[in-house]
């Protein structure tokens, strides 16, 4: 099978969601062991002027939706941000899968070509196409924060490895 929009794209998400579901197993396993509340993952940082740990869910979530439904020409599914525990943070991966699995492959043909127009926080908007728009924004986005939420767990002290960042295949 050749390389398309669509197996560049959801495919990979779902993929990396998913091992993300594995570590917040193994997170809960950790604080249970170690007799702590699960709830002191959701603030933690790596810097003080970073965002925490929750937003760090949230914005993998926003990406892996975002690119999907932006590829696809259809509206991006809009959630609050307001997970508060590792259950809901866990259902928000798990609607993300659902939602990004729903799209079918069909509906990114010929999204290389879109026009993907972002506005940014401070007004500026930044114009791709769809395949510079995957390659140069959403997947490094996505994997920034995938990277993020790996790490402070790592810190945190979760038996994390880099056969469970990769999962299996």
């Amino acid at each position: 099978m050749s390389i398309n929009m669509h197996s560049a794209s959801s495919p990979v998400f779902v993929k990396m969601l998913g091992n993300m579901l594995h570590w917040l197993q193994l997170a809960r396993t950790h604080a249970e062991t170690k007799k702590f509340d699960t709830s002191v993952y959701l603030g933690l940082r790596l810097a003080p002027d970073m965002l925490p740990f929750s937003r760090q869910i949230q914005i993998a979530s926003d990406a892996a939706k975002g690119c999907v439904a932006r590829l696809g020409g259809i509206e991006i599914p809009k959630w609050e941000d307001n997970e508060a525990t590792l259950d809901e943070l866990e259902a928000r991966v798990r609607r993300t899968i659902d939602f990004v699995n729903s799209v079918p492959a069909e509906q990114l043909i010929g999204s290389e070509e879109r026009v993907i127009e972002l506005v940014m926080r401070n007004g500026t908007v930044l114009k791709y196409s769809g395949e510079d728009f995957l390659r140069h924004y959403a997947t490094p986005n996505f994997y920034f924060h995938v990277t993020t939420t790996y790490a402070l767990l790592r810190h945190a002290g979760v038996s994390l490895g880099k056969p469970d960042y990769l999962g299996r295949s």
